[in-house]
């Protein structure tokens, strides 16, 4: 070890003697661990930068002077050309460069020195607000895809609201746009942009929300890093997209707006969409519902069809067919009313036959009335021919009856005789006396006779 001294501890044993590398390291140690990151504000000297990308030079006042580095990667983005003689703002941290022992300042962000005080009101609020939860992207709305009508908040003379009517225009000019004038810059600007937020939220006319303006200073755009704004967009129910000054801009309203756009363009094209993209889709999904619906048609068909056969193998059409065979052989032995009844039900079936083809309650109906109708003129010829085959039975039956009647008999002259008191019908001479009394009838009437003689 070189650059150590070993202590001599049989000369000196109560002594620790530090390198000079240790006492640099734990110099920077000390320096970078007890200061904060520090806003410092001075003119630049010697200021240099090589191939390498990096910033160096000297931050000086009129009392003092501090050597500064900034790195490539944290002023690529630097808005200002620093140079001799400017007097900036920065944000820095402390430390050591151990090569040469020097105490500097590594630079974090460079501004004018005239943004310093609206810078630091800025970061203030920006911090404020954070910790209340303005910021959370959870509580952030989403975009409509297709509004019905789109509320911009802007200057109405600014190029702003040209570029972002031209895009409309340009992407999908069915959608109405509602503009809402107010002041971008000023210091009414940030109360009545916040009155004209809350006047469009109140209205509810719009699906969403622009607030936008064109580019410009921190002091330009400071109406959109006001408080009342901030506000007034959290709590704003519409959807609302910021669009202030250029892409290297942010604000206030850009980090608790539900979405930020880099330029009105940008704004325009993102809350509207594109109606050619939209007519391709349109004309994608009409393709597909065709294609889709004539499948679908074709599936049906195939189904039908394979129905319609199956239909047709178990058809009682079929074993009627054999049935028929064996009416027509038993057609001759049947009576009329028997043929009539046959020929009814074939008609019913006929009917039955129909409707499972057509399965329409109307022609159901239809159907059961010609079988009521052809059952009724059936019963009514049923009944008259009974009624006919009973009548003549009934008049054989009557003639045969009447043929063996004891009143034909007594038609002709003869006389039935039978005791008065109980009627005892007497066909014996041998079994009357003299002087009984004796009824005779006869076929109209009768007599109550008093026998005189007896001829046996």
């Amino acid at each position: 070890m070189p650059n150590t001294l070993i202590p001599n501890t049989s000369a000196q044993p109560n002594r620790d003697i530090f390198s000079v590398s240790r006492l640099v390291r734990e110099t920077k140690a000390v320096l970078e661990g007890s200061f904060p990151l520090l806003w410092l504000e001075g003119e630049i000297s010697n200021f240099s930068r090589p191939s390498s990308g990096h910033m160096y030079f000297t931050l000086k006042d009129e009392a003092a002077q501090v050597r500064c580095a900034m790195f490539r990667g944290k002023n690529i983005h630097l808005r200002i050309k620093p140079q001799n003689g400017m007097q900036i703002l920065v944000r820095a941290r402390l430390t050591l460069y151990e090569a040469r022992g020097d105490f500097q300042i590594i630079v974090e962000h460079m501004e004018e020195a005239g943004l310093g005080a609206l810078q630091r009101a800025f970061e203030a609020l920006k911090s404020q607000l954070g910790q209340e939860g303005l910021f959370d992207t959870r509580i952030k709305q989403t975009v409509p895809a297709l509004p019905q009508k789109i509320g911009v908040i802007t200057s109405p003379t600014g190029a702003a609201i040209r570029d972002v009517l031209s895009v409309l225009t340009r992407r999908f000019p069915a959608i109405p746009v509602q503009i809402y004038p107010v002041p971008v810059q000023g210091e009414s600007a940030a109360v009545e942009i916040a009155n004209a937020i809350k006047l469009a939220d109140k209205r509810k006319d719009c699906d969403v929300l622009l607030l936008t303006r064109g580019g410009g200073s921190l002091e330009d755009l400071w109406a959109f890093n006001e408080e009342v704004v901030a506000r007034a967009i959290h709590a704003c129910k519409t959807p609302l997209v910021s669009a202030i000054g250029h892409e290297v801009d942010f604000t206030i309203a850009d980090f608790v707006a539900d979405q930020r756009a880099a330029t009105p363009s940008a704004a325009a094209e993102l809350i509207s969409p594109d109606q050619y993209d939209i007519q391709q889709q349109i004309n994608t999904q009409f393709s597909r519902l065709q294609k889709q619906t004539r499948s679908r048609i074709q599936q049906s068909q195939q189904g039908l069809d394979w129905l319609e056969k199956r239909l047709q193998q178990q058809h009682p059409g079929q074993l009627l067919k054999a049935k028929s065979q064996r009416l027509d052989e038993l057609e001759h032995r049947l009576s009329r009313v028997v043929k009539n009844n046959i020929d009814a039900r074939r008609h019913v079936l006929t009917l039955l036959n129909s409707r499972l083809q057509r399965h329409t309650p109307l022609q159901q109906l239809s159907q059961f009335k010609m079988r009521q109708q052809a059952l009724q003129q059936r019963l009514h010829h049923t009944w008259e021919r009974i009624i006919a085959n009973k009548r003549q039975r009934l008049a054989i039956s009557c003639r045969s009856l009447n043929n063996v009647s004891p009143l034909a008999t007594l038609q002709r002259g003869y006389a039935i005789i039978q005791d008065v008191a109980d009627k005892t019908v007497f066909t014996d001479a041998s079994k009357l006396n003299t002087g009984d009394k004796i009824s005779a009838r006869l076929a109209k009437g009768s007599l109550i006779c008093t026998i005189d003689k007896i001829k046996k």
